[in-house]
């Protein structure tokens, strides 16, 4: 009878540690990745596919599974590099040029609509729809929206598109980074 009663008891305790692990494995389960989340929060969300990959998201996933270094992305420069290096604890490597170069001042897309025939092929080029319009009318670029990714300008047959910089204001203002000297110090 000993033996019957230790079994079922110990059949009572799995079951109920059982239940628990269930309840658990479902209440506290993490959807995604956390490394892909962050490391796609860092990444600068321009969707441009410069790095090769179809947007930001896609290539968070590729350098979190080891698939891809971590200097592919030019919108984002030396200062998304610097934090991926210091989010994965990797050693920071200058950007692939091969991927583009990083612009030392944010630009967005004017069309010229004067010139524009309305042809729509920028408005499919713009991954995310910063450009507006219809076939044989005018476009327009919503400068907020506009990511400054340049992959509006190939398609454009009658190049009404031009790159201008990006108006400077107290939200898009940053202090410059002081420069570096290389002095030896006075004895």
């Amino acid at each position: 009878m000993s033996i019957l009663t230790a079994v079922i008891t110990l059949g009572l305790i799995a079951g109920i540690f059982g239940l628990l692990l269930g309840y658990a494995s479902i209440r506290f389960h993490v959807e995604g990745d956390p490394v892909v989340d962050k490391i796609d929060a860092l990444l600068p969300q321009t969707q441009c596919g410069q790095c090769s990959f179809a947007g930001c998201r896609p290539y968070a996933e590729a350098i979190a599974n080891g698939e891809a270094p971590i200097n592919q992305c030019p919108p984002g420069g030396e200062t998304t590099i610097l934090a991926l290096a210091d989010l994965l604890g990797v050693e920071a490597i200058p950007l692939n040029a091969e991927h583009g170069e990083e612009k030392p001042v944010a630009t967005v897309a004017i069309i010229d609509e004067q010139v524009c025939i309305g042809c729509t092929l920028c408005i499919q080029a713009c991954p995310v729809d910063a450009i507006l319009g219809a076939a044989k009318q005018m476009h327009t670029v919503i400068e907020d929206e506009c990511t400054g990714c340049e992959l509006c300008i190939p398609p454009c047959p009658v190049d009404c598109i031009e790159m201008i910089p990006l108006k400077e204001t107290l939200e898009t203002w940053k202090w410059p980074l002081p420069e570096h000297t290389h002095t030896a110090p006075k004895i």
